[in-house]
């Protein structure tokens, strides 16, 4: 899936040969760096032909008005995207005054790596330039895990056979919303056609000038946004160290700083400039303000020292490693896509400190800088079990939102809290209410990510202070918007079920449905967290209790209520089939027949208008299959295979949460080829840009799935119920997999081989698990093996449309399979050729 002989394998570096202008886009995201806070597209430093000059900041975003065509009730009113904010990472190279730019330069040695060990991107080149001169130049970037507003970058020059006169021009531009440096249109030509996936584009200044400024060898530039009124504040100061004489010029503009080095540089002799930047914002504190605490931050930094920076970035890393490896014996090119999912994890979660974990990361602008669901269904799991203070960080924004999630609940009119289905400050931001506002499922969502966290470390504390608030007010809203039904009219708890209308699930292509399978099942866990914590809270602590219900209102019955719903929630079964259904009316459809739908027409949602894609059993992503894996204590083997078997040829892949279900639903139920098939292609999802939308930033979401399809999938790890349990299902081909658990403040080291599973705990109290239905406890400096007989069932192939037969629907009719085509017969009037030869529509 990648073209090893430009990035050779390399367990713990992304290692580039030759550099390539047409997938700019793609290697400026592989090979960004960041910290959660701060994150820096791996543009080249020259600020050339980029796809993106991206610097992003976690939530630093603008708002603006969303128009809808037609306007209704309830809409969601004003929009939110990241901010482009001002660019530090240029530092330009000139000899003879000559400029390199890497497009036409006689480059004679070129390597690019993004060390994942050291938390930089490094360059290498070699250049001669017209006039025969052999320059060296390495370059260096990274974003302080440690420093939360703190990257380092710095450009050493070596002219190797010749005296020469070199110029480094150090730069902080402010590119209006990505721009080119004087305004204009980016440089690099964007991909035709419409994608929602894009983020929006601002037409009017977003970035007000505030103070800026130069002394010696530090600038300072500060904004406050237009409308949504933060501010920002970059602050770069440089060091140069060199035997050569040099002198320094200085430029300031309320868009741009420049500092540049003119050095008369000796054959052999280096000139190294260091530059250290700090950026900080605010959502209202005056950019002045901004200003001195970057100078802080630089002051400490240079107190310090950039050496011990890079020690500390080593330093952190080697912990996170040690807390959070996943190791594949036997197979470098998987163990280095491994490791480079990981490490964007940490790039995206470290330092958000209370913020949301954008669906991209701080790698690019798609999806416009937004928080989703994804967040906690596949990234958290990895937080909860490696770091969880991070993971507690990420339920906190949540927390957070509640005052924007009950005004949004009351404004459709239901109890409690209705969290946004993607955000930066808390309110809605989706303009298509069908595909957004109607995933109500993501309520549950979050309950789920707060229950898991707290099985995953007992933070008891974080839940009865703060988690319970979201417990509670979630639901609250499933409470108002489900509504009870009885078969024989009369509501007296005989045979009474209780239903969710109108919702739309995690499958974008079914919207605006009854009785989503995975919304009900979600929703049933949800009132029964609910009603379990309240209880358990009133056991344990009665004053923390008693605080509870005076900050929420919370009314005697209710715990009950939720329970009776729960008890009585309604799932769909399809006796005829013998399937869950994904939603009431699903099977009612027809069936879109992937396997011959032309290439050219994927993804779906580019090519078809959402109402022809509604009409048929198609899928943009597992949404029953995904209902299966986290509530799976639920549904018997039996189920989830005739499940698996019938929603996979369904399945369209268009959306890359899918891949890392799949994989870890067909291992489960014995497809266990195509388990590493679909993990394949979740693990390449960017490095082998396969969505061919890898440039528009990283897929978090997908690279949490990652070590889920391995600790989950492959390593079989569960906890339901808050028990930890194991049902391995390695790879054939895989000799071992090794990867490392906290729970409840105990680390364990699980390796898996064909023979045995061996939990080793290295700290802590003792933990019990179970080995497929065998009970173990190991202590502190133990070490447990529990033998292994096979893999589980295997099932070769993968599951098609054939296997249907002459299956029926419950009334009978027959199922039936088509792309949705019109071909005319009549000649549509459109030019003289269509006229002569007929027109397919």
């Amino acid at each position: 899936m990648m073209d090893r002989d430009r990035f050779p394998v390399d367990p713990w570096r992304l290692v580039e040969k030759t550099f390539d202008l047409d997938d700019a886009g793609v290697t400026e995201t592989l090979f960004a760096v960041g910290n959660g806070y701060l994150g820096l597209r791996g543009n080249q430093p020259e600020g050339r032909f980029a796809h993106e000059h991206g610097t992003f900041i976690n939530g630093f975003h603008e708002t603006f008005p969303i128009r809808h065509a037609e306007q209704a009730y309830g809409f969601a009113e004003v929009g939110q995207a990241i901010i482009n904010a001002p660019d530090a990472k240029v530092m330009r190279v000139y000899v003879d005054d000559e400029p390199l730019s890497l497009d036409v330069a006689d480059v004679r040695e070129y390597e690019r790596v993004l060390d994942m060990r050291d938390g930089a991107m490094r360059r290498h080149t070699v250049w001669v330039t017209p006039s025969g001169k052999e320059v060296r130049i390495e370059i260096e970037r990274l974003v302080s895990f440690e420093e939360k507003h703190l990257a380092v970058m710095s450009v050493a020059v070596t002219v190797l056979n010749a005296d020469a006169p070199v110029t480094i021009s150090s730069q902080i531009i402010n590119r209006q919303d990505g721009e080119d440096v004087y305004g204009g249109t980016p440089t690099a030509p964007k991909r035709a056609g419409f994608d929602p996936r894009k983020t929006e584009k601002f037409q009017e200044r977003v970035l007000q000038p505030q103070e800026y400024w130069q002394d010696k060898l530090r600038s300072a530039l500060s904004y406050r946004v237009t409308d949504s009124g933060m501010t920002i504040a970059v602050v770069a100061d440089h060091l140069v160290e060199t035997e050569n004489d040099y002198t320094t010029r200085t430029l300031i503009e309320p868009d741009i700083a420049k500092n540049v080095f003119r050095v008369q540089a000796k054959a052999g002799v280096p000139v190294h400039v260091t530059k250290l930047v700090s950026y900080h914002t605010s959502r209202g504190v005056p950019a002045r303000e901004l200003v001195d605490r970057c100078r802080r931050t630089l002051d400490r930094a240079l107190d310090e020292g950039v050496a011990a920076v890079r020690a500390q970035q080593r330093a952190w890393l080697d912990a996170f490693w040690e807390r959070s490896d996943v190791r594949i014996e036997g197979h470098d090119d998987l163990q280095q896509a491994t490791r480079w999912c990981l490490f964007q994890l940490a790039q995206a979660s470290a330092r958000a400190d209370g913020q949301g974990v954008p669906a991209k990361g701080m790698t690019g602008s798609g999806y416009s800088g937004h928080y989703f669901w994804d967040t906690e269904i596949y990234v958290l799991p990895f937080l909860a079990y490696t770091t969880p203070l991070w993971a507690r960080n990420a339920l906190r924004m949540r927390y957070l939102m509640l005052p924007a999630a009950r005004r949004r609940a009351f404004q459709l009119n239901e109890a409690g809290a209705l969290f946004p289905w993607r955000t930066i400050n808390g309110e809605e931001a989706s303009a298509y209410y069908a595909a957004g506002t109607a995933q109500y499922h993501i309520n549950a969502d979050v309950s789920y990510a707060l229950a898991k966290y707290v099985r995953a470390t007992g933070d008891d504390e974080f839940l009865y202070r703060e988690g319970v608030d979201i417990a509670v007010e979630t639901a609250r809203l499933w409470a108002t918007l489900g509504f009870w039904r009885s078969s024989d009219g009369v509501l007296d708890g005989e045979g009474d079920t209780f239903h969710i209308h109108g919702v739309t699930g995690p499958d974008e292509y079914t919207t605006v449905v009854n009785d989503n399978l995975f919304t009900n099942v979600m929703a049933r866990f949800n009132l029964r967290f609910a009603a379990r914590t309240i209880r358990e809270m009133a056991e344990v602590d009665g004053e923390v209790y008693r605080q509870m219900v005076d900050r929420l209102a919370l009314e005697p019955g209710e715990p009950e209520a939720w329970e009776h719903a729960a008890e009585a929630m309604h799932i769909p079964f399809s006796p005829t089939l013998g399937i869950h259904p994904q939603d009431h009316v699903f099977l009612e459809r027809e069936i879109w027949d992937l396997e011959n739908t032309p290439p050219d027409k994927r993804p779906l949602l580019l090519h078809f208008h959402p109402l022809v894609i509604y009409r048929y059993q198609v899928l943009k992503q597992a949404d029953v299959v995904l209902a299966l894996y986290l509530q799976g204590n639920h549904f018997s083997d039996e189920d989830k295979l005739a499940d698996f078997e019938y929603y996979d040829p369904l399945t369209t892949g268009d959306s890359t949460l899918s891949a890392v279900v799949q994989a870890i639903l067909a291992a489960e139920v014995g497809y266990q080829d195509l388990a590493l098939e679909y993990f394949r292609q979740s693990i390449f999802v960017d490095l082998g840009d396969l969505h061919h939308n890898a440039a528009d930033g990283v897929h978090v979401a997908s690279a949490g799935g990652v070590w889920t399809a391995l600790v989950a999938g492959f390593g079989g790890m569960r906890d339901h119920f808050g028990e930890l349990s194991f049902d391995p299902r390695l790879p054939a081909a895989w000799p071992s997999l090794e990867f490392v658990l906290h729970w409840h403040g105990t680390r364990l080291v699980v390796t898996v081989t064909r023979e045995e599973l061996r939990v080793r705990a290295t700290e802590g109290d003792p933990v019990g698990f179970s080995v497929r239905g065998v009970g173990y406890v190991v202590g502190a400096g133990e070490e447990v093996v529990a033998p292994l007989d096979g893999q589980g069932p295997v099932i070769a192939g993968r599951p098609t449309l054939r296997e249907l037969g002459d299956a029926r629907r419950e009334d009978g009719s027959l199922l039936s399979a088509s792309v949705p085509t019109v071909t005319s017969t009549i000649p549509i009037v459109v030019g003289a050729a269509d006229v002569e030869h007929g027109a397919d529509v």
